[in-house]
């Protein structure tokens, strides 16, 4: 096993820390971790190969990884121009929006389901339950969309002030 610097070992170990939050949160643990190089690195692009390489992992852990974060839109798989392999990356230009506030469709999926349910089950908890869930549903999309409309507004302004807050703080 190749010997890591100690900004290496630094940047495995913050991985780790990440990826724990992202399992506690539902992702596989797998996943996360490779979640979590892929946002920590600093390459733009990665194929399977090399994700495997900067985790010491195998490319079937890789694989099965990526086709989760792919499909859950976590990342996404393109083609590097200069070979046929896929490559996966981040939506770099709004990572944590597109994340956290582009959910709108599976909202809409739960809320149009319980509305389903709702027209088939009869008066009673259950359906009273699919009643506040679709309520619910309704409400988080239009917040979400609210939030969007403020982050796509707001977003330049505050990273660039985040940054220099960060930049001027005394280390930890």
């Amino acid at each position: 096993m190749e010997e890591h610097t100690a900004e290496r070992r630094a940047l495995l170990e913050y991985v780790e820390q990440f990826a724990a939050i992202l399992i506690e949160s539902g992702l596989q643990r797998m996943s996360a971790r490779v979640f979590s190089y892929v946002l920590v690195d600093d390459a733009e692009t990665y194929t399977a190969a090399e994700i495997a390489e900067g985790l010491s992992i195998s490319l079937a852990a890789v694989s099965g990884a990526v086709r989760e974060l792919v499909t859950a839109g976590l990342l996404f798989k393109t083609r590097r121009a200069s070979t046929r392999a896929d490559v996966y990356r981040l939506k770099d230009e709004d990572l944590w929006g597109s994340i956290m506030l582009d959910r709108a469709p599976i909202i809409r999926r739960y809320r149009d389901l319980a509305l389903v349910g709702m027209e088939v089950l009869p008066d009673g908890p259950g359906r009273d339950h699919l009643v506040q869930t679709a309520a619910f549903m309704e409400f988080v999309e239009h917040e979400m969309g609210l939030m969007r409309e403020r982050w796509n507004t707001e977003r330049d302004k505050l990273v660039a002030a985040y940054a220099e807050r960060t930049r001027s703080a005394p280390p930890r």
